[in-house]
């Protein structure tokens, strides 16, 4: 199984968000660092893969409205792939 533990309280900009799960979870030299291909890659994974966040409510308040846009993919990308778990 895979994991992609983010600390909410220091990822610090959206940038930075996409940085940590592309390094985490490997995803391909072609990653966006945006929502849309966060999305596609988070739907295209093949194994078992959970992403853990922590303190949420620094996350929340770093990005902004960006958080809620944040969880809509994550949850989407979750029911859309079955071997996607998602921990808030």
């Amino acid at each position: 199984m895979n994991y992609a533990i983010i600390e909410g309280a220091a990822v610090g900009s959206m940038d930075r968000l996409h940085r940590l799960l592309a390094e985490q979870l490997d995803f391909p030299s072609w990653y966006g660092g945006n929502l849309d291909a966060l999305y596609d890659c988070l739907t295209d994974l093949a194994e078992e893969t959970s992403i853990i966040l922590f303190h949420s409510q620094a996350l929340a308040e770093t990005l902004g409205p960006g958080y809620g846009r944040l969880c809509r993919v994550l949850e989407d990308a979750a029911a859309e792939n079955t071997r996607l778990h998602i921990q808030i």
